[in-house]
């Protein structure tokens, strides 16, 4: 079932190949069946060519930090973190924030 949403995304993707969100949605369906390569493609090719699409930036981040590239996957929620104030995006600001916090230790608990 996976494959057929893949294929359909691609025909999508013919007709409009700068569509950030079948890039976007190409790149997750990627990740979750754990083409990690194919992932990395579309997330890094959203950040490059479309870094307004702010949801990028926590996926991608994350997939660093599983990859265990801790300096990437940093950068990156940083990265989101400052275009997400610049279009003024509080939530995709705030995930990213929360990731980035627990990305680099500082996400405690009070005991």
């Amino acid at each position: 079932m996976e494959n057929t949403r893949i294929q359909k995304l691609l025909n999508f993707l013919q007709e409009d190949g700068n569509d950030p969100f079948l890039l976007y949605a190409l790149a997750t369906e990627y990740n979750n069946l754990g083409d990690v390569d194919l992932a990395l493609k579309y997330y890094e090719d959203l950040v490059q060519n479309h870094p307004n699409y702010v949801g990028t930036y926590y996926h991608l981040g994350k997939l660093y930090l599983k990859l265990n590239k801790d300096e990437k996957g940093i950068a990156v929620l940083q990265n989101g973190m400052k275009v997400a104030r610049e279009i003024r995006d509080n939530h995709a600001f705030n995930e990213l924030q929360s990731a980035y916090n627990q990305a680099a230790g500082l996400d405690y608990e009070d005991d």
